[in-house]
């Protein structure tokens, strides 16, 4: 049974109009008419080109952003009808690991408030509970205890995106959406992330949307691939099926030029 279906996602931007009603009215469709289906376990990879999409959608499947048309099943249950209260609670299960390490950690917050912040909105833990769950995700995401008293700026991109990560895993969720984390960051640093990532996945059944722009990464770390184009999904299969037997031409273009990615 599938954890997460999405069906017919649009989302649509208008641009151009002024506070005057005047300018040349355009609409984008940034996703236009998606649809797919992600099962329990599985890593389904979304690969693209920058600007098809691809982040868009991930933010619409957890109702950062709210979605034009369409809906996404979570559990069987409907997220685009709730409330913002039910909302909140559906995100316990449902988080994101962002782009950019930089720019995704409140430097005026040392890492343990960071860390912790999810569980001070979501759980009514007691700050020792808190302490002791922090200095846990330190463990399980490859960094010490020590670092939860600094702040982001002391740490490298790749400690910073394992803070995220941590963050992300704070309330035990049962999908993460990846979105491009390693785009960032150098190749031996990004590489290790993303065994961290696979690791995680074994430990504690996590489901990924994994977002990237790099075929060779999605490849390693997933079951089956979507491929984007221009805010449409063009081809959806196997990891086997679409680097081996692509159907669409945009696929080949992608897979002709990215080298082939090794695995450790």
């Amino acid at each position: 049974m599938a954890l997460l279906e999405v069906s017919r996602l649009s989302k649509t931007y208008i641009t151009g109009e002024n506070a005057f009603g005047g300018g040349q009215r355009r609409e984008i469709r940034a996703v236009d008419d998606v649809s797919f289906q992600i099962h329990q376990g599985e890593t389904l990879g979304l690969v693209g080109e920058s600007g098809s999409g691809k982040s868009t959608l991930g933010r619409l499947l957890l109702r950062l952003i709210e979605p034009t048309s369409g809906s996404v099943r979570f559990d069987q249950r409907d997220l685009t009808s709730l409330s913002t209260r039910e909302m909140r609670r559906a995100r316990r299960d449902m988080q994101i690991v962002f782009q950019d390490p930089f720019a995704s950690l409140d430097p005026r917050m040392d890492i343990g408030q960071i860390v912790t912040e999810p569980l001070v909105i979501h759980e009514r833990a007691s700050r020792a509970d808190r302490r002791r769950r922090a200095e846990e995700l330190m463990r399980i995401v490859g960094l010490d205890a020590s670092a939860l008293a600094r702040f982001p700026h002391e740490f490298s991109g790749g400690q910073r995106q394992r803070v995220g990560i941590a963050r992300a895993l704070a309330l035990r969720p049962r999908f993460i959406v990846a979105d491009e984390p390693v785009s960032a960051l150098d190749v031996s640093v990004g590489a290790r992330i993303v065994n961290l990532l696979r690791d995680l996945q074994r430990e504690f059944s996590l489901t990924y949307l994994f977002i990237s722009h790099s075929m060779p990464v999605v490849r390693y770390l997933s079951t089956r691939i979507a491929v984007m184009h221009r805010g449409r999904l063009v081809e959806l299969g196997t990891t086997e099926q679409v680097t081996t037997a692509p159907r669409h031409d945009y696929t080949r273009t992608l897979l002709a030029a990215t080298p082939e990615l090794k695995a450790d």
